[in-house]
């Protein structure tokens, strides 16, 4: 076996070893990922939330059994086809092996690994962006029209996992137009990969017509519930903070763009991530959102700092290139993962809060990170719904309605008696099943609203009551109540299916 090879295998065997040591077993998995988990039981080409790609994947992880570790396995796998991605990028750019060594060391020891830890598509969005960039690189190199066709069926398939992967087009095409490269705008091939494309998303797009373009309606409510509270000199920041042991890597791709012969016919991409950043600006889009940018920025760092460090003297600063990504990934390690546990962060928040991981997407500070917080409470969640669906008369004639998508997936992936928890909220709403005449329900209300419930749900019961709540205070979810209601007085399927209509109703008039 090749050195090089040898050497590849081992940072993707760190990087998985990475990933395993970088969660605490005291804590669940984040409310997004069972969404994503739950949405293997209802396959379809689009969701509310997310486009079909996740789901299929979910299933796959359905049929390896479910387990925590392949929730875990696919995204850190992910993050090592990244590496392995920059890797071949820097291959053909005639990189040596300190430039691949370089490579790999800052893709591995980033903002990758945060991502990588958790179920969701980002992952696989980042690996899109990276694939994509690489086969354009080799397009220039050749000007062999199948990669017009390779890069078709990886945007489609990108497109298929996240919708993000647009603003990559939208960077690029001016980027395209300011070079010698716009002649491709004239080559027949472009359109006919452009046919291809579409071809592959069509589905997802037919699905989106038929169902009135809730997409619309979901960027809609993340612009006014999230969005809103973005700031753009916050999001330039925070660039920084990603991939921050490598900013001398990646500023010098920019240099070399320019200044280096070699890749002067590569300059489209230094236009490419202006425009990508600006248009993310001017969307005021989540910073992690542009993550996917910069790993091929550091494949033309790393060889152009392989030719610029390899003789004389200059030699000495290799270990140093490399070493830096290292030693500043060790205090990140301290504080940008839920390897502590909560107890302790709250303990040490300062820590957390000068970098700005306790302010959540409600632009406030809070006790633990967000996604941290989200990863807690849903297995007392799960059991203690468990354990009162046990108790009931009529058991199977019982409806489990949450608030949000975290419950009802966290139910449906922890409890041990197949429940179909649903709520109003997500892709939930399309999974109701109005075909069995409930008798008792099973309400499992956020903390703020839990003081109403009662008021407003037992008079269609005979029997209610508060029977516990979520005690875990650092869980996101902390009181969160568990309500149940025996004996229904009505069909309470007429009041869900209005609930549903007057929500799609309003969907559908917001998106017009």
């Amino acid at each position: 076996m090749k050195s090089k090879t040898t050497i590849l295998i081992g940072f993707i065997g760190l990087k998985f070893l990475l990933q395993c040591f970088l969660l605490s077993s005291e804590y669940d998995l984040q409310r997004d990922e069972y969404l994503h988990l739950d949405q293997a039981n209802h396959l379809a080409w689009g969701y509310l939330s997310v486009p079909p790609l996740t789901s299929w994947i979910s299933y796959i992880i359905q049929l390896l059994g479910n387990s925590i570790f392949w929730v875990k396995f696919f995204p850190a796998l992910f993050g090592a086809l990244t590496i392995y991605a920059v890797w071949k990028a820097i291959e053909e750019l005639g990189g040596n092996l300190f430039a691949l060594i370089l490579g790999a060391t800052c893709v591995l020891f980033s903002a990758l690994l945060r991502l990588n830890m958790l179920y969701q598509p980002n992952s696989f969005d980042v690996l899109s962006w990276t694939v994509l960039y690489f086969i354009l690189l080799k397009y220039i190199k050749t000007d062999n029209a199948k990669w017009l066709y390779i890069g078709a069926t990886v945007f489609a398939i990108g497109f298929l996992n996240k919708y993000n992967i647009v603003f990559l087009l939208i960077g690029l095409l001016p980027s395209i137009l300011l070079t010698e490269h716009r002649k491709i705008f004239l080559k027949p091939n472009l359109y006919f990969a452009i046919l291809l494309g579409l071809v592959l998303i069509i589905p997802n797009l037919v699905w989106q017509y038929n169902n009135n373009f809730p997409v619309f309606h979901h960027l809609k409510e993340l612009a006014q519930t999230q969005l809103v509270n973005v700031n753009r000199l916050d999001f330039l920041k925070n660039q920084l903070l990603f991939f921050v042991g490598s900013l001398i890597v990646i500023f010098s791709s920019f240099y070399a763009f320019h200044f280096y012969k070699p890749f002067q016919k590569y300059r489209l991409f230094f236009f490419s991530i202006i425009f990508t950043l600006i248009a993310f600006l001017y969307f005021k889009a989540k910073d992690y959102y542009a993550i996917g940018i910069y790993p091929i920025y550091i494949a033309f760092g790393s060889v152009f700092l392989a030719d610029a460090l390899n003789d004389g003297w200059k030699k000495f600063l290799q270990p140093i290139a490399i070493g830096i990504p290292l030693l500043l990934f060790i205090p990140i390690y301290n504080v940008a993962f839920p390897n502590k546990s909560p107890e302790y962060i709250i303990q040490h928040s300062d820590n957390y809060k000068k970098l700005g991981m306790l302010r959540w997407e409600d632009g406030k500070d809070h006790s633990l990170p967000q996604d941290f917080a989200d990863m807690l409470g849903w297995q007392e969640l799960a059991q203690k719904v468990d354990s009162i669906y046990l108790s009931l008369p009529n058991k199977s004639y019982t409806l489990i309605l949450c608030d949000n998508y975290g419950q009802a997936g966290a139910i449906n992936y922890y409890t041990k008696q197949k429940l179909n928890a649903v709520s109003f909220n997500a892709d939930y709403i399309d999974w109701f099943d109005l075909t069995k005449k409930y008798e008792n329900l099973i309400r499992v209300k956020e903390a703020e609203e839990v003081s109403v419930e009662l008021q407003e749900t037992s008079p269609f019961f005979l029997n209610s009551t508060l029977a516990d709540s979520i005690t875990n205070q650092n869980a996101r979810e902390f009181g969160t109540g568990i309500f149940v209601f025996t004996g229904a007085k009505i069909d309470i399927r007429k009041r869900i299916k209005g609930e549903i209509d007057e929500k799609k109703t309003y969907r559908q008039h917001h998106n017009e």
